[in-house]
């Protein structure tokens, strides 16, 4: 099913007082049969333009209602100190957004989706486990966090020295209110909130274009590592649908939180060797990867 739909700028409460958030609202025209509605939480460090807003105009062009948003801290939305990473606070974001979508006219509150992409994924199995109103939880290419992958990902050494220097900098704000950054990515520096070419190679066209901003404010690693989302996936009890690849990051993490769901009514679709960053931008798996979860999200 292709459908026309409308794209409507919307702002909503977080959790935080006086702090907003800003999305995109997209809406079909025709809403499908069964229709389910989407909200969408993108990867580390994303502003909805970016994956996020790739999924939501084809979601709807299926007939499904989908939100995307800038959670605190980034883009449009409110919240201090900027380009500040805190997991926990995204989980709250995505209950929020939750809230607003399932108030809109035409959506089945009973029927709402929360969708991760990367480490979006750890966030949303969270809120999906947390949550009441939030029905099933969608996470693809996800960067799932649980010790093993953490020590995977940045080495006993590089995470003892990022939690060690977040707490600090968390100090120093909270002391002082001077905020410490480092870029969001570089080409070859380690020292960075993302580091690795290939992530660069990515998000510096954002940056370039002024698109994003590419800084990360290092108190960020204070809560980013103390985050983990392996005991959210053993509260798992919702229809859950998880859609990862040989190269996507960290696969031992995806089967390691699949395996830890106790769900009755989970899916894992592996697929093949498609490249992580294949599922941020490129056309023809965003649209097969879209096609799957339009299809799953009918049996919820």
């Amino acid at each position: 099913m292709t459908t026309s739909f409308t794209q409507t700028k919307v702002v909503f409460d977080s959790a935080a007082p006086g702090v907003s958030l800003v999305g995109d609202l997209y809406v079909p025209a025709a809403p499908a049969a069964r229709s389910a509605a989407f909200v969408i939480i993108g990867p580390m460090t994303f502003q909805k333009e970016q994956a996020p807003t790739e999924y939501a105009r084809r979601l709807a062009a299926e007939g499904h209602t989908a939100l995307v948003f800038d959670t605190r801290y980034r883009g449009e939305s409110g919240g201090e100190p900027r380009a500040y990473e805190n997991p926990f606070h995204k989980v709250a974001d995505i209950i929020s957004a939750t809230a607003f979508l399932r108030a809109q006219p035409g959506v089945d509150a009973g029927r709402l989706v929360a969708l991760g992409i990367c480490q979006g994924s750890s966030e949303v199995i969270r809120a999906v486990a947390e949550d009441e109103r939030i029905a099933a939880g969608v996470t693809l290419a996800g960067h799932y966090r649980d010790r093993e992958g953490d020590i995977a990902w940045l080495t006993e050494e590089g995470y003892a020295a990022r939690l060690t220097s977040g707490q600090r900098a968390k100090e120093k704000y909270e002391a002082t209110g001077e905020i410490d950054y480092v870029p969001g990515v570089d080409a070859e520096d380690m020292n960075v909130g993302m580091p690795g070419k290939f992530v660069w190679d990515w998000y510096h066209v954002w940056a370039d274009k002024g698109l994003w901003d590419n800084r990360y404010a290092v108190m960020s690693d204070a809560d980013l590592l103390a985050y983990e989302s392996i005991s959210a996936a053993r509260m798992q009890t919702k229809p859950y649908l998880m859609i990862h690849s040989d190269a996507s990051f960290l696969p031992d993490a995806a089967r390691r939180h699949f395996e830890a769901m106790p769900s009755a009514k989970k899916e894992l679709v592996w697929d093949g060797d498609t490249p992580h960053l294949s599922y941020y931008d490129q056309p023809d798996v965003i649209d097969r990867t879209v096609g799957k979860i339009s299809k799953w999200s009918e049996t919820i």
